[in-house]
C-alpha cells in the first residue's frame, strides 16, 4: 500500500500493460486465423453432379393446317369447308373427342389485293387456309392417329407442313421433379469431391459456392451430349418425341482441408 501511495501511476501502468498483452495475443490469434482461412480459400475443388431422368410426355398438341386455291372465291371456300369436314371426320374416327378439337379462323388471301405484288402474280388468285388443332392428354392415342395422316392426303386434302406443324409432345411435370433431382445432383457432386480428396490426401470441407445448373429437356434418344447438335447429341427436336430426357448438372466448389 505504501508503494502505491508513493507512486500513484503504478496501478494504471500495470493495467495498461495487461491490456496491451491481451491485445497482442488476440491480434496474433486473429492474424493466424486469417492466414489459415486465406490458405484454406486457396484450396478448393470444383466438381459437377449430373442427373438424368427419362419421362413420358403428358400432353400432345397437333395443328393440322390445310388450304385450297382458285380464282373463284366461293368455290375455293366451299372446297375448304369440305376439307374441314373431312379432317374432323378423320379425327373422330381416331377416337379423338369433340372437346379435344378446336377450329381456327379461316384465312383468305387475295393475291391481287397485295399492293406490293401488283396484278402480275401467276397462279390462282385466292388462297383459303384453315387450321384444326387437337389438344389431348392421351399422347398414345394422338401418336397412333398421327401415323394415319396419309388418309388425309388420299382424300385430296393438302396438309401444310413445315415449322409449327406436326404433333408437339409436351412434358408439364418438371417442377415436381426439380427438388429430388437437385438433391441427387448435389450428392453426386459431393461423391466426386470425396474421390478427388482421397486421391490428393485431403478431406472435403464446407461448400465454397454452388450452382444448381439449368434444367434441359431433350428427346430421349438424343444421345448423351451437352445438347442438341453438340458432340454426342442429336438435332432431334424434343417436341417430336413422346419420351423425353430431363437433365441437370449441379456445379459445386468444396474447400479442401488436411
Amino acid at each position: 500500500m505504501e508503494a502505491t501511495r508513493d507512486n500513484p501511476w503504478l496501478v494504471p501502468t500495470a493495467v495498461l500493460g495487461g491490456f496491451l498483452f491481451l491485445g497482442l495475443v488476440l491480434g496474433g490469434w486473429l492474424l493466424g486465423k486469417e492466414i489459415k482461412e486465406t490458405r484454406l480459400a486457396d484450396r478448393y475443388v470444383t466438381v459437377k453432379g449430373l442427373v438424368e431422368r427419362t419421362v413420358k410426355s403428358d400432353s400432345a398438341i397437333w395443328p393440322v393446317t390445310f388450304k385450297e386455291t382458285g380464282n373463284d372465291l366461293q368455290q375455293v371456300y366451299a372446297k375448304s369447308e369440305e376439307d374441314r369436314a373431312a379432317v374432323l371426320k378423320f379425327f373422330t374416327a381416331q377416337g379423338i373427342a369433340t372437346q379435344e378439337i378446336s377450329v381456327g379462323q379461316i384465312q383468305v388471301t387475295d393475291k391481287q389485293a397485295n399492293e406490293y405484288g401488283g396484278n402480275n402474280q401467276g397462279g390462282p388468285r385466292y388462297i383459303v387456309q384453315q387450321t384444326v388443332t387437337v389438344s389431348s392428354n392421351d399422347v398414345d392415342k394422338i401418336s397412333k392417329a398421327g401415323q394415319k395422316t396419309a388418309q388425309l392426303l388420299q382424300a385430296g386434302i393438302i396438309v401444310i407442313g413445315g415449322y409449327g406443324q406436326g404433333i408437339r409432345y409436351v412434358f408439364n411435370g418438371l417442377n415436381a421433379l426439380k427438388p429430388d433431382m437437385i438433391t441427387e445432383a448435389t450428392k453426386n457432386a459431393r461423391a466426386s469431391a470425396d474421390r478427388f480428396a482421397a486421391d490428393s490426401g485431403s478431406q472435403v470441407g464446407s461448400i465454397r459456392s454452388a450452382n444448381q445448373g439449368v434444367f434441359s429437356i431433350s428427346a430421349a434418344d438424343a444421345g448423351s451430349g451437352v445438347g442438341p447438335g453438340e458432340e454426342g447429341g442429336a438435332a432431334t427436336s424434343p417436341d417430336s418425341s413422346i419420351m423425353k430426357k430431363v437433365r441437370v448438372v449441379a456445379t459445386v466448389d468444396y474447400y479442401l482441408v488436411k
